[in-house]
């Protein structure tokens, strides 16, 4: 799947620099291309002009939260189309049914799943996706 000569693009929206570096080593050991945005207005600038595989969103971030980014990616006529998975630490029913409501493909919280297991989860994703 990820062995062809371009490598399939994961945007991270993530504020965390520690875990987006964490994150960023384990995909790109895995051959893919990472994207990374501190914030949600980077991260939605970077969604719409580099048209990543799949976006990894956070919801707590500054300027602009995960719900609002991922409600501009859904209005966005070629962005709506990225799938967009939330991994966030808001495990509360609320939140999820809200991430969930705003079309995210998925809801993962971050203290559930390993690094490895999150790019396992991304692998099958967008294996189901192609």
């Amino acid at each position: 799947m990820v062995n062809n000569n371009k490598k399939t693009k994961i945007l991270l929206i993530e504020d965390d620099v520690f875990l987006s570096n964490i994150y960023s080593k384990k995909f790109e050991s895995e051959g893919f291309e990472m994207l990374i945005a501190l914030d949600g207005e980077k991260g939605l600038k970077l969604a719409l002009s580099k048209e990543p595989a799949l976006i990894l969103l956070d919801l707590l971030l500054p300027g602009l939260n995960g719900f609002e980014v991922l409600k501009a990616l859904k209005k966005d006529e070629m962005a709506k189309k990225i799938p967009v998975i939330l991994l966030t630490n808001l495990s509360q029913k609320e939140d999820i049914e809200k991430g969930l409501a705003l079309e995210a493909d998925d809801y993962l919280i971050k203290t559930h799943f390993m690094p490895s297991e999150i790019v396992e989860k991304v692998k099958k994703f967008l294996g189901k996706t192609r």
